[in-house]
């Protein structure tokens, strides 16, 4: 009885923060932005959306967390799944579903504030308002965006004092402090020097061990580094879509060959 229940527990921790697309279309105005497009994005995984720029990646992104919705002209059809849940569901709550599915922007974005209020600035609207309670959370965000032994001792300085790669891991402490499942990151090392871009790459991979994160990334070898599966896009539609390691060593299609080759894009 104890090994089915284990074995169970197995089964439901494997299907949290699952991110399924199935049949998705977009169109702004008369743009068919993404045509069709299926997948399905496991859980405690990076998974890298490539392809040239306009291809469709960045908003494939954002329908997780409907940040399109502020587009003028947004129209989508098919389904967007977190958890079994079709967030396009007219009764769903958006500001909670983006607490539940964090954003890190292809620029570091930090409130003008210190750095203690950037953190606590999602807490405070959630209702948190002890101090004691407001430092412990900040604290271990700061911790698991790896920049608490780096400012602990300067929380009252203003966030714009830090260095963009900083700043970068500051935006991600910000989004860890409400407690997501699901972080999506547009570009977020695409602002940053090489030793930045280290740090942060190594920040998400220790990250994945507790959320689901899906990149957007125009490098080929960060792509290569730092996530466990692969989506190629071209032309608003999804190409190929396989573990990172059998599409840069083998891919099935030549167009995925060719960008990740550098042949275009």
């Amino acid at each position: 009885m104890g090994k089915a229940i284990e074995y169970y527990s197995i089964i439901i921790t494997s299907l949290m923060n699952q991110l399924i697309a199935n049949n998705v279309n977009v169109w702004y105005g008369d743009n068919h932005a993404l045509q069709d497009v299926s997948m399905v994005i496991e859980p405690y995984q990076v998974t890298a959306l490539i392809g040239p720029s306009g291809c469709g990646k960045s908003t494939f992104l954002r329908l997780f967390n409907r940040m399109n919705d502020y587009i003028d002209n947004f129209r989508m059809d098919g389904e967007i799944s977190i958890d079994d849940t079709n967030i396009y569901n007219g009764s769903i709550n958006t500001e909670e579903l983006r607490k539940k599915v964090g954003m890190v922007f292809q620029k570091p974005n930090p409130f003008p504030s210190s750095i203690y209020e950037n953190v606590a600035f999602g807490l405070r609207i959630q209702g948190i308002h002890k101090k004691s309670e407001l430092d412990e959370k900040v604290e271990t965000s700061l911790k698991k965006a790896v920049l608490w032994d780096e400012v602990k001792d300067s929380l009252k300085k203003s966030a714009f004092s830090l260095s963009g790669g900083q700043q970068q891991r500051l935006c991600i402490a910000r989004t860890l402090a409400v407690e997501p499942q699901v972080l999506l990151m547009d570009e977020p090392a695409s602002a940053l020097d090489p030793v930045s871009t280290s740090k942060l790459e190594n920040l998400i991979f220790e990250l994945k061990k507790s959320y689901t994160i899906v990149i957007v990334t125009h490098n080929m070898q960060q792509a290569g580094r730092i996530s466990d599966r692969t989506a190629f896009f071209y032309m608003g539609k999804l190409i190929e879509y396989d573990t990172t390691k059998k599409m840069f060593l083998k891919p099935t299609n030549i167009q995925t060959q060719n960008y990740i080759t550098g042949r275009f894009g």
